[in-house]
């Protein structure tokens, strides 16, 4: 059974996922300022800004791609809602309009991680050519091809079958609430 709640607009989508980014970017630094005290300096009272070796570097990505993965799953399942999700009154469903379960919401993470995976391979090809900048333009991979989809969603939810709808405004009114005929 289909549900019969409207598709969330794309300005309203793209102003989550700006939004959401903004949030996962606070968490990806605060996860790097916790995680410094296990690579430690070179040498005692040492405090150098050098680049991390690769293996650390892996390290950190695992890290990051680990913690707001479980962020993005747990808060995508369960009827669940992120900050943004909330501000911009959006839901996510499957396609058939239920409750998001945890495999789905694995598959959408791992979707969503497309554009960033093709950016960086296109920036390791075309850095050599000084030409790496244009790699940037991938990351709109994911959200440029609601322009393309029947139905405008992004790829994640598509391969994930998924999609965000609009929140249907509450019915509640609070005690205090002035009614048209109060303003007279």
């Amino acid at each position: 059974m289909a549900s019969a709640r409207a598709l969330a607009s794309l300005p309203r989508r793209i102003a989550a996922v700006i939004y959401e980014s903004m949030l996962l970017g606070a968490l990806a630094l605060a996860l790097g300022f916790a995680l410094l005290p296990f690579y430690g300096p070179a040498a005692p009272g040492e405090h150098s800004l050098e680049i991390l070796p690769p293996f650390m570097r892996a390290v950190s990505f695992g890290v990051v791609f680990a913690v707001c993965g479980a962020y993005c799953v747990w808060l995508w399942t369960g009827g669940r809602r992120t900050l943004p999700m909330k501000t911009w009154r959006i839901a996510l469903e499957s396609a058939s309009g239920s409750v998001v379960t945890a495999g789905p919401a694995v598959v959408r993470y791992l979707a969503s991680w497309i554009a960033p995976a093709c950016s960086i391979l296109a920036y390791l090809i075309l850095r050599p050519y000084g030409q790496g900048r244009w790699a940037l333009a991938l990351l709109a991979i994911n959200h440029a091809w609601a322009l393309i989809d029947p139905d405008r969603q992004f790829l994640h939810d598509r391969i994930a079958a998924t999609r965000l709808v609009a929140e249907l405004p509450s019915r509640k009114r609070s005690a205090n609430a002035i009614t048209p005929a109060d303003a007279d």
